[in-house]
């Protein structure tokens, strides 16, 4: 299939001239509305949330989002909320991203592999492009209020990560509770857990039987899909898009 194809007509909408999912765009006003609360604390990632019923959640809130630091909600600046991104690196995002697209109906079919990067590259894919996505939160890196995390520190020491998470949050982070968690955010137990592997949703939504919702989480993966040209085309696109940001993010540990 011929990527410039891809038709999002159908279930896809166009948020500040980014693709979005069509039940989540239909309540953009509400987003762009939302009362932030001073304890909030905002997990944020590029991809790989209702509204109405987070009003009704009591304090305090952790709030999922794939929204760009520009796109989030101004409450949640002017609050003060404590917001914590996860970055990853642009290449296994791709891979991860592409299988996304194959799993859940609702998308168009990507194609190739190949023909799926073009796409990624030029940010033609729901939430738009990965360059402004992670530059949009790397230049927040200094307000002490947010932190940076990257996937590949996750991967290497995730005591360590989370550690800091802790102490971001202003936890004391005891051993016992820090077992706990780097148990229960483990590869193992998040694809086992029906919480985090979707396994609950049918799968005339996401085709599991095309690709775990849960698939690798491992870093360095991209080397099985790119060929030396696509690698080298990648990079020269990278380069052009991340020119003049400090990032700089390991493809592999």
């Amino acid at each position: 299939m011929d990527s410039s194809s891809y038709d999002y007509s159908e279930n896809f909408s166009i948020v500040h001239g980014m693709i979005m999912y069509k039940e989540f765009a239909k309540y953009w006003d509400d987003v762009e509305a939302f009362q932030a609360r001073p304890d909030d604390l905002v997990i944020a990632t590029y991809p790989r949330s209702g509204v109405k019923q987070l009003k009704e959640m009591s304090s305090p809130r952790i709030l999922k989002t794939h929204l760009s630091s520009e796109h989030l909600p101004i409450s949640f600046w002017e609050k003060n909320c404590k917001m914590i991104y996860v970055c990853r690196n642009a290449k296994d995002v791709a891979v991860s991203y592409y299988y996304f697209f194959l799993m859940v109906s609702i998308h168009p079919n990507p194609g190739s592999f190949p023909e799926f990067v073009e796409k990624f590259m030029d940010g033609q894919v729901p939430y738009g492009s990965w360059y402004q996505h992670t530059r949009s939160w790397w230049e927040k890196r200094k307000n002490p209020h947010v932190l940076i995390l990257f996937y590949e520190d996750l991967k290497e020491d995730i005591r360590k990560e989370v550690k800091k998470m802790m102490q971001f949050l202003g936890r004391k982070p005891s051993e016992e509770l820090v077992d706990k968690i780097v148990h229960h955010t483990s590869f193992q137990e998040m694809k086992n857990n029906p919480a985090s592997n979707y396994t609950a949703i049918p799968e005339k939504v996401i085709n599991q039987k095309v690709s775990p919702f849960i698939r690798k989480g491992i870093t360095g993966d991209w080397k099985n899909y790119f060929t030396v040209a696509l690698n080298e085309r990648f990079d020269m696109h990278y380069e052009q898009q991340m020119k003049g940001c400090t990032l700089k993010l390991r493809t592999e540990i």
